[in-house]
C-alpha cells in the first residue's frame, strides 16, 4: 500500500548535492512530492526534508539508494514517528473592497494573516501542516487566486529523539 513519507536527510553542505538526491528520485521513478532545503545544526550540513509516495519496499530503497551517495550523512523516515511538519503557503487573492470582511474571517479563523494589500488584493500568509494549506486554498479559490506560492514540508520527530 502506497503512503506519504517524510524523509530528512543529512547532506554534507557542497555544490551539487540537492541535484544528486533529486536526481536519484526520478532515475528510480519515485516523485518527489516537496523538497525543502536548510542549514542543520551543524556547520557544513544541509538538511533535506523530502515528501514522497510510496510502500514500504519503495521507502527501503530510496534510503538505500541515498545512503550509496558520497555526501548522504544520515537517512531518518520522519513519518514512523510522532513528527510535527509545517509549511508555509502565500496567496494572492482577488479582493474588492465589499469582500474583504469575508475574506478577514476565513484568514483569522485559520491563524493565518493578511501580509499585504493592494488596491484589489490581499496577499495571505499562512502557516500549518499541508491539509490545514490546502483547506485554506479551496476555501479562497471562489474569491479569485491570482498567485499561489508554497516552501514544502519542514518537519522534525517530536520530543527527546
Amino acid at each position: 500500500m502506497s503512503t506519504r513519507h517524510t524523509i530528512a536527510v543529512l547532506v554534507n553542505d557542497q555544490p551539487g548535492v540537492l541535484q544528486r538526491v533529486s536526481g536519484l528520485f526520478g532515475r528510480r521513478g519515485f516523485n518527489i512530492e516537496s523538497i525543502t532545503v536548510g542549514q542543520s545544526e551543524e556547520p557544513g550540513l544541509s538538511r533535506m526534508v523530502i515528501v514522497t509516495i510510496g510502500d514500504e519496499h519503495t521507502l527501503e530503497q530510496i534510503e538505500k539508494q541515498l545512503y550509496k551517495l558520497i555526501d548522504v550523512i544520515k537517512v531518518v523516515d520522519l513519518s514512523s514517528n510522532p513528527m510535527v511538519a509545517r509549511e508555509l503557503a502565500l496567496i494572492k487573492v482577488n479582493a474588492e473592497p465589499s469582500e474583504r470582511p469575508e475574506i478577514m474571517g476565513v484568514v483569522e479563523t485559520f491563524r493565518a494573516s493578511v501580509v499585504d494589500i493592494g488596491s484589489h488584493n490581499l496577499m495571505v500568509q499562512v502557516v500549518g501542516d499541508t491539509t490545514k494549506i490546502d483547506a485554506m486554498i479551496e476555501l479562497l479559490k471562489p474569491y479569485g487566486i491570482r498567485e499561489l506560492s508554497r516552501t514544502g514540508v519542514t518537519a522534525m520527530i517530536r520530543g527527546n529523539v
